[in-house]
């Protein structure tokens, strides 16, 4: 007889949250937008011109420092010496105007009962232009961005660990809202609700297979393509 499937765990509900952390890229503003698509270009030019190699080469290096160390730029501080500072500058220089306001979901996120956070593996300079771009600026506590992690990016544990301590966020009582279902293994282990926000199954979207991959990881507690619907969901039930 065939084995059968293991029996996986109920998701976690959203009815004890009171902490409400939200990834910022891909997850706040639709994929579709492609605006980190052009992080992602500058980024690029950026190892090409630091290192001296062909934007092939820099294309090669960035995706293999991004999949194995969270960010290109901590695969570049490890294997290079790269100081940050001016790498963050540079990558972020990006147009926003792409966004549009979204007060739908400035009023949905502030329905939800409880603190409201960011924790994004980017900066605050940039979060808070997205945030002011969507006009949902008004609705978050604050922003928790690669430099509050020390440069030591999602999914490494330390980052959510100093998140927690920072602002004082008990994980059995929080959620989280990410875009790449890797960054959700060490919330969950945590204790937190997590929901994989994912692109729109027709939309053209800058993505690559193993950024996708994990929608049926037992890590993920909930799935959504339509994040202010979801958000208009817990609302309304709770």
């Amino acid at each position: 007889m065939p084995t059968p499937a293991p029996i996986r765990p109920a998701p976690r509900s959203f009815a004890h949250v009171e902490a409400w952390v939200f990834d910022l890229d891909n997850t706040l503003y639709p994929h579709h937008v492609n605006l980190w698509q052009q992080v992602d270009g500058r980024i690029r030019d950026y190892i090409a011109n630091f290192l001296k190699i062909s934007h092939d080469e820099a294309f090669r290096l960035q995706k293999d420092y991004y999949r194995r160390y969270g960010t290109s730029m901590r695969g570049l501080m490890t294997e290079h010496g790269l100081d940050p500072d001016d790498y963050l500058a540079f990558v972020h220089e990006i147009d926003h105007s792409p966004l549009e306001p979204n007060p739908a979901l400035g009023a949905a996120i502030e329905r939800l009962p409880g603190r409201k956070l960011i924790l994004t593996n980017g900066t605050r300079r940039h979060a808070e232009a997205v945030m002011r771009r969507l006009e949902i600026h008004q609705c978050f506590e604050d922003v928790f961005d690669i430099a509050a992690a020390d440069m030591e990016p999602k999914p490494l544990p330390r980052a959510y660990d100093r998140f927690l301590a920072r602002h004082g966020v008990d994980a059995g009582r929080a959620a989280m809202f990410e875009d790449l279902a890797r960054n959700l293994e060490v919330p969950h282990a945590l204790g937190m609700t997590t929901v994989l926000v994912v692109p729109g199954g027709t939309r053209e979207v800058f993505r690559e297979d193993w950024e996708l991959e994990g929608r049926d990881a037992a890590h993920v507690d909930h799935v959504t393509d339509d994040l202010l619907g979801f958000l208009k969901g817990i609302g309304s039930s709770g």
